[in-house]
């Protein structure tokens, strides 16, 4: 089974392939043997055999892709979960209690798991707390922690850490949380969202005042129409907080009888009750589709049906393999037995079968696939009780819920008759990396962000070489016919697609999925302020569970847009900038707590005609004892600085730096180490009045990968991921 792309390769040798002392998986087919074996395991002796083969076959040409923690995992004898997210249990509302749930968090990342909290149950800023005679400081204060935390956990090695961040908009301190993430240096270890209830749209439709409270109090009231403004400024300048509609989460929940839900796991696809865990794999649509490009092009339905059940059996049989960081997290999945199978390929599926994404006819065959998909999930879950018993907390009342009345007779009699497996069993999560792995299929749900781009691949010699990238239809396209140019109107990218192309998609798939979609709905940079707002009533209307939006900013950068003639130059090569003999800049006090002696870092600045950059940086302080670190330090950012082009992961790095000896609080917040304070006042150098956008000079609109620093960063299904080295925050 060779992979079609280097990348392909390049991505399975450094996140899936097995390593030990003792073994490793020699090529793919060793790694897909691997994960067929150990899902196996979980069948009585007898069956094994059976099941392993079925099991290995859906994983054979990338048709069932599993997500990343179970290929990495499974089978290793590893201490790691293969759940890939979890939402955490109920924060209290009291000191002891709320580092309590830090340290369950941290457990959690440290074996691999994105979690997802609902900071709402902590009181307000400034809220008096009896018994001591001071104020609260408020839930932003305590996400503060957890951001260094997951910093941390991340610079000690482990998978870069995701999280996502929840606040009710009827929380007193909602409005400093939609703002948190215009400072471009805070709690970007989060993903944020804002809980929207029924409530808060019906007063913003009515043009009502709503009350902000906690724990029944009310604190202030503000017009529904300012708080909604705020929340749609701050998505419009930084993409960030998305939004979630909590009672519509909540009324469609197949298990709404006995749980509440008031977070999402880090992309949003998964929405959770406390300790609750997204279990996931995809359905490669782009690899069922049969003859593509001609007219009887279309996917098979009953393979779909078959590959479908199949794909059940081995996510239900990872829950009972699968080690859990917490027991919480153990009793709750096993009681619920809680899935999420989705889809990738989706686009490319639709371009082979001559359906534009976003097209009446892309919609019409999403639901038609869609449909199948439930259908046989649901019949698969009911023989699988029928085999192995129902889930512990399984209730026949559960047949009318919303998800499950909309089913066909003969499915709902089956479940009657015997039970379901899975409390709820669909969902559609990013597969950003699980799709370059699947030889560069098109991502989730999404629209092909780019049909075809160059990646700079680093040589050993510290040179690179650039490597073409292209899509799976695209090379199809090309296989079948050569340098035929493809039709511009099927071969329809995220770029030039309309944010209301998005939500059709968006709203059609989500019809028929039990928990939710990660899904980014891309604006152009130029969208006007009120089409924008009213992308978030739309999705709201055509009942999407929640709206992630991206549009091209100041503060998160741009994705990545594709030359017109591509660079050929390595880093190597650009030259270097002399020195002028006068050069402005700014020198910044910096007071470490563990040190007598304050620190002065100086940073000056350039101009050659383009506007200010950064061109050199220096420390200096009484305290010898970082002189050598410091000096060295200075040169290599300068460096960097004087090479041009987008600098800012150069601040990045530095926060992510952790100092095993401990950090210190500075300004409310814990800095784990001084090149972390370091890293902080350099993003304030960079984003401080005067300066110009740091992506205006740069070789294209990317962010910077922090990885491997690459300009090659691209927001999509909510998460960045990385063109180049296939880093993914949360994939």
């Amino acid at each position: 089974m060779p992979f079609d792309t280097p990348l392909a390769e390049e991505i399975w040798d450094k996140k899936y392939r097995f390593r030990s002392e003792a073994s490793e998986d020699a090529d793919l087919a060793a790694t897909l043997d691997r994960v067929a074996d150990a899902v196996a395991k979980a069948e009585k002796p007898k069956n094994r055999k059976v099941w392993r083969a079925r099991f290995r076959e859906a994983l054979t040409d990338f048709r069932f892709i599993p997500a990343g923690r179970i290929l990495a995992g499974a089978g290793t004898a590893r201490n790691v979960t293969l759940f890939n997210c979890f939402v955490m249990g109920t924060v209290p509302d009291s000191l002891p209690g709320i580092f309590d749930h830090l340290r369950e968090a941290a457990i959690t990342m440290q074996q691999g798991g994105g979690v997802g909290m609902d900071f709402s149950t902590i009181r307000p800023s400034g809220a008096p707390v009896m018994g001591v005679g001071a104020q609260a400081s408020g839930p932003l204060s305590f996400m503060d922690t957890w951001d260094a935390m997951c910093r941390t956990i991340m610079s000690a090695g482990q998978r870069r850490g995701a999280m996502m961040g929840c606040l009710r908009i009827d929380h007193p301190d909602i409005e400093a949380f939609i703002d948190a993430k215009r400072d471009g240096a805070r709690l970007r270890n989060f993903n944020l969202s804002v809980l929207v209830t029924d409530a808060f749209m019906d007063a913003l439709e009515a043009g009502k005042d709503w009350v902000l409270t906690f724990d029944g109090q009310p604190y202030r009231t503000i017009p529904a129409s300012e708080l909604w403004d705020r929340l749609m400024q701050a998505t419009y300048d930084a993409a960030e907080p998305g939004v979630i509609f909590i009672d519509r989460v909540n009324a469609l929940n197949n298990l709404a009888d006995i749980e509440t839900i008031s977070a999402s796991n880090p992309c949003g696809e998964q929405m959770l009750p406390p300790y609750g865990a997204c279990l996931l794999g995809s359905i490669n649509l782009a690899q069922l589709v049969r003859f593509p490009f001609e007219m009887e092009a279309g996917i098979d339905e009953a393979e779909l049906e078959t590959l479908t059940e199949t794909a059940i059996r081995f996510l239900d049989n990872v829950i009972d393999i699968s080690r859990f960081p917490l027991e919480a997290q153990a009793e709750e999945a096993r009681a619920k037995r809680r899935i999420g199978l989705g889809i990738t390929g989706l686009a490319d599926a639709l371009i082979f079968c001559g359906a534009a994404y976003g097209s009446d006819a892309a919609v019409s065959l999403t639901e038609r696939w869609m449909a199948t998909i439930k259908r046989a999930a649901y019949r698969a879950s009911a023989g699988l009780s029928a085999e192995k018993g129902p889930y512990p907390l399984y209730d026949k009342a559960i047949l009318e819920r919303p998800n499950l009345r909309e089913l066909d007779e003969d499915t709902r009699t089956l479940i009657a008759t015997h039970g379901l497996r899975n409390g709820c069993l669909t969902s559609i999560a990013p597969t950003g990396t699980t799709s370059l792995l699947a030889d560069n299929v098109s991502s989730g749900v999404e629209p092909v962000f780019a049909f075809s781009y160059s990646r700079k691949v680093r040589q050993a010699n510290g040179s690179s070489l650039e490597e073409p990238v292209t899509d799976y239809a695209l090379r199809v396209w090309q296989r079948l016919h050569g340098d035929v140019m493809p039709p511009e109107d099927l071969f329809v990218s995220a770029q030039t697609l309309t944010p209301q192309d998005h939500l059709r998609m968006q709203a059609c798939a989500q019809r028929f999925i039990d928990s939710s979609i990660s899904k980014t709905v891309n604006c152009p940079s130029d969208i006007g302020f009120e089409e924008f707002k009213g992308v978030y009533r739309d999705g709201y209307k055509l009942g999407c569970k929640g709206l992630t939006t991206y549009r091209p900013n100041a503060i998160t950068g741009s994705i990545l847009s594709v030359p017109a003639a591509p660079e050929t130059s390595g880093p190597d090569e650009v030259p270097l900038v002399p020195r002028a003999r006068r050069l402005e800049g700014a020198t910044y006090k910096l007071k470490w707590p563990p040190s007598a002696h304050a620190v002065y870092v100086t940073i000056n600045d350039a101009d050659e005609g383009q506007g200010t950059h950064p061109f050199e940086i220096f420390v200096n302080s009484k305290n010898m004892d970082h002189y050598a670190w410091t000096l060295a330090l200075t040169r290599m950012i300068s460096a960097v600085f004087r090479r041009g082009g987008d600098v800012s992961f150069v601040a990045e790095e530095l926060q992510a730096v952790f100092d095993p000896q401990g950090g210190a609080f500075m300004d409310g917040r814990y800095v784990p180490s001084l090149p972390a304070a370091i890293g902080r006042i350099v993003a304030e150098h960079l984003g401080a009045p005067g300066n110009t956008d740091i992506t205006s000079t740069s070789r294209s609109d990317a962010a910077c990968c922090p990885k491997c620093g690459h300009k090659a960063l691209i927001r999509k299904e909510g998460c960045d991921t990385c063109l180049d080295c296939g880093h993914s925050k949360c994939g």
